[in-house]
């Protein structure tokens, strides 16, 4: 049987549909796992008008920010939460942020997503770049998708949803992200196939990044960061200073600055390779999997402030590290796009609810680290 496709939004066609609810019960997949997807508007404050997609496997459960550049809003899997409490109440529609503000860093008013997207054109600190104003992490997490669908596969047993966030404009770099989520029934798991599109006449540069913030239960203090490295590098001098143990959390610390550090992730079999944040006791986490060819960069964002100023640890598969975007051109990490080129990655997001789960996925982390000498430096990277 094919899959089941409904169309959520498209603006091509004048499509919009204020809510939308599949279960269990539809005729399409019937099934003993209690699943949904669920469609709608949310109202009030901040988040007035943001549509919002509910997926749930019947183990794991999403939710989906369309009006946010089809970012994550929040999870769930089995009782552990997904995401963390920024100090905003979000989720923030996007005309409520000023990217400008602040000298570029109005992103930060709208952020508090589990996941969130940073690019196309440009991601990192803001400044300028040959004349071009460029704002911290870009443009597509404040771009609303202008196609939606939400796919039920019974041949697979999967649930999915699809969307399109176009950035452009006239004088502007023309790009478009295309993604697709997909989840099977009563599994840990999220796969993410995105790609993006350069739509203009000319090469077109491009960085991408995906922040995946997680916060308490699944980051405390003593929480671990396991991810095979080549390199790594802090960001800054204050980095610098913990570099010792750039890999352990701190808990909550009133006052405390961000420390980056810049990842180089060593890969296993077919180029691939694995990331893993677990709690203290090592009895719940998440993990990352992705091609190194796709995103040959990591990046781990360490903000373990106190818990009202936004207590979250970040990973973040990227394309180039964070810096501004002259200084990662320099270094010749920037990737352009021909004209109708596209940049593609697969990755996957796993959910860990047991000491087992964690071990398991820690042994490969160490099985790929095995093979490859690791070079901590401590000399910052700008």
């Amino acid at each position: 049987m094919p899959p089941i496709v409904t169309t959520l939004t498209d603006v091509a066609r004048d499509v919009w549909l204020d809510t939308f609810a599949a279960g269990p019960d539809d005729e399409a997949m019937k099934s003993a796992t209690t699943w949904s997807i669920r469609k709608r508007t949310l109202r009030g404050g901040l988040r007035e008008g943001v549509d919002i997609i509910d997926v749930d496997n019947g183990a794991l459960s999403f939710s989906v920010l369309p009006t946010r550049g089809m970012g994550i809003w929040k999870g769930r899997f089995r009782g552990v939460s997904l995401g963390w409490q920024a100090p905003v109440i979000g989720p923030v529609h996007p005309q409520f942020v000023s990217l400008r503000d602040r000298n570029g860093l109005g992103w930060l008013t709208g952020f508090d997503e589990w996941l969130c997207r940073c690019g196309l054109f440009s991601m990192g600190a803001p400044g300028d770049d040959n004349g071009y104003p460029l704002t911290l992490h870009g443009r597509i997490a404040n771009s609303p998708a202008h196609k939606v669908e939400a796919i039920v596969d019974p041949d697979t047993q999967t649930l999915g949803l699809s969307g399109e966030v176009e950035e452009g404009g006239l004088f502007y770099p023309h790009l478009r992200l295309s993604t697709s989520m997909t989840t099977a029934l009563g599994s840990n798991t999220i796969t993410i196939v995105d790609t993006v599109q350069n739509r203009s006449a000319k090469p077109v540069e491009i960085e991408v990044l995906y922040h995946l913030n997680n916060g308490p239960p699944i980051l405390e203090a003593g929480s671990r960061v396991r991810m095979p490295v080549s390199e790594v590098t802090p960001m800054t001098k204050w980095a610098a200073q913990g570099i010792g143990d750039w890999n352990v959390c701190n808990g909550p610390v009133a006052g405390f600055s961000e420390r980056v550090y810049c990842c180089v992730p060593a890969a296993g079999g077919e180029g691939r390779t694995i990331a893993v944040l677990h709690d203290a006791n090592e009895s719940k986490g998440l993990g990352v999997r992705w091609s190194t060819k796709d995103m040959p960069c990591c990046s781990l964002w360490k903000n373990t402030a106190a818990v009202e100023d936004g207590y979250v640890v970040g990973l973040e598969p990227s394309t180039n590290f964070p810096q501004h975007r002259s200084k990662e051109r320099a270094a010749g990490r920037v990737q352009s796009l021909a004209p109708g080129g596209t940049w593609r990655a697969e990755w996957t997001i796993e959910i860990y609810d047991t000491a087992e789960a964690v071990a398991q996925a820690v042994a490969k982390v160490d099985k790929i680290q095995s093979s490859v000498k690791s070079v901590v430096r401590r000399e910052p990277l700008t």
